[in-house]
């Protein structure tokens, strides 16, 4: 796979009209945000700037894979545009919101900045990481504060595209998720990986019996064991009897997941096996979460609501050039004033989140990059720089860089009014001061 490819086709085409006309070395800025967040939604969650900036780090338009070939092959490049691609690499600056940040309508997630030609390549790789990774780590936060201090386990591979799978292991931790079934999130990025049997794996054995003798004879009884193929009741006793009392637990997989939570939860403590855990799964989303909450559950599993964004499959990002390269060489703001809420806020902008005197947020505040922030109030300053001069600030990627973004993400949550993690549809937890193109340029 060519990551040089992954874009549309329209960036390229820009790239060689630009070259050819003589602005392709403008200097601009791009930037990256939402207009709104998914109905109902109190706040957004940065995730997957790790994940770019690897595959940035991997870009290369001169790959030995055939890539400028093709494009040549195909008539979508002309020979003086593919000499150009041959020996670029992007020079230029990327600044944004810290990953597990948490962010809301308008806030300047990623600022891109370089020449026309660098930027506009970026676009299309940019906004499908983002808007697939953000939408993911949304939807595991709000879970995971559903859930409380009881663990989210993430296992969605099967309802997803393979190698979304792999990125939405990823965002969910940022989210909170504690593990993953995914291997290759795994091996890429440390994240805990879970993983057991499932019925099949009972079916294909002449009892249940027999299936639990050997898993457990493979995994120890520290492992966990399905209950729910055939009556709950008996599997449960069966399972102590072969595990053992201290058997690690057992998963429910179908079923009134509270009822039989309570039933499991009694007969488990009834063989005295008290220290015996109770997994469930099926379908589940933030609002089964948090009925559950008075079950006697120990941990979720989740999948499908979780990979597909929990009914919000993108985040809706847009990347958008605000200023560019002037006569006299000064950045001058552009914005796209037709369209309705199409329109665009131009001009460079830097963002701070304002505080009250306990640490609260209550505003995102949005100015002129040469603008400073007030003196006389507490706002904690948002961007962060992920590449100077092209290169690449390590400290983000990585498994690293993922576990900074997780825990980088519950201090955010932490700081916002306690009214952002309601699940009842309601307004963006804080609101986005902006100032105005025009004041933005000046």
């Amino acid at each position: 796979m060519s990551i040089a490819l992954l874009t549309d086709r329209y960036e390229l085409t820009m790239l060689q009209a630009a070259l050819l006309d003589g602005t392709a070395e403008r200097h601009c800025v791009f930037e990256v945000f939402a207009r709104r967040l998914p109905p109902g939604r109190r706040y957004g969650v940065v995730a997957g700037t790790g994940r770019l900036l690897e595959l940035l780090g991997e870009l290369d338009w001169n790959h030995p894979d055939g890539t400028m070939d093709y494009l040549l092959n195909a008539g979508v490049i002309n020979r003086e545009t593919a000499s150009w691609l041959a020996g670029h690499r992007f020079s230029g600056t990327i600044r944004g919101y810290a990953e597990g940040e948490c962010y809301f309508p308008g806030s300047p997630v990623l600022t891109v900045e370089g020449t026309f030609a660098e930027c506009v390549l970026l676009e299309t790789l940019i906004l499908s990481v983002l808007n697939h990774d953000c939408a993911v780590a949304s939807a595991a936060s709000r879970m995971t504060t559903a859930a409380g201090s009881r663990p989210c386990l993430e296992m969605g591979a099967r309802r997803t595209h393979e190698q979304a799978a792999v990125a939405a292991a990823r965002a969910a931790f940022v989210g909170g998720f504690a593990g993953t079934s995914v291997l290759e999130a795994g091996r890429l990025w440390d994240v805990p990986t879970i993983g057991t049997a499932a019925h099949a794996f009972t079916l294909l054995h002449d009892s249940e019996e027999a299936a639990f003798i050997s898993q457990v004879g493979s995994m120890s009884n520290q492992t966990t064991l399905l209950v729910d193929t055939y009556s709950v009741t008996q599997a449960v006793r069966t399972a102590i009897e072969v595990g053992g009392k201290d058997l690690a637990a057992v998963r429910i997989d179908s079923g009134d997941l509270t009822q039989l939570a309570g039933e499991v939860r009694a007969l488990l403590d009834e063989l005295g096996a008290v220290g015996t855990k109770i997994v469930v799964t099926s379908d589940l989303d933030e609002y089964a979460i948090a009925a559950l909450a008075v079950a006697p559950v120990d941990s979720y599993g989740v999948g499908t609501r979780l990979v597909t964004g929990s009914g919000a499959p993108t985040a809706e990002m847009v990347y958008k050039l605000v200023a560019r390269e002037g006569p006299g060489g000064e950045l001058e703001p552009v914005a796209k004033t037709a369209g309705g809420p199409k329109s665009t806020n131009g001009g460079a902008k830097r963002a701070g989140r304002r505080l009250d005197a306990t640490g609260r947020a209550e505003e995102e505040l949005v100015v002129a990059r040469s603008h400073k922030f007030p003196a006389d109030q507490k706002i904690r300053p948002l961007q962060q720089t992920f590449v100077e001069a092209g290169a690449i600030n390590q400290t983000w990627t990585g498994a690293g860089g993922l576990r900074r973004a997780a825990h980088h993400h519950k201090t955010s949550l932490a700081e916002l009014p306690r009214h952002a993690t309601r699940l009842s549809d309601g307004e963006p937890a804080i609101p986005t001061v902006r100032a105005s193109a025009q004041e933005i340029g000046t």
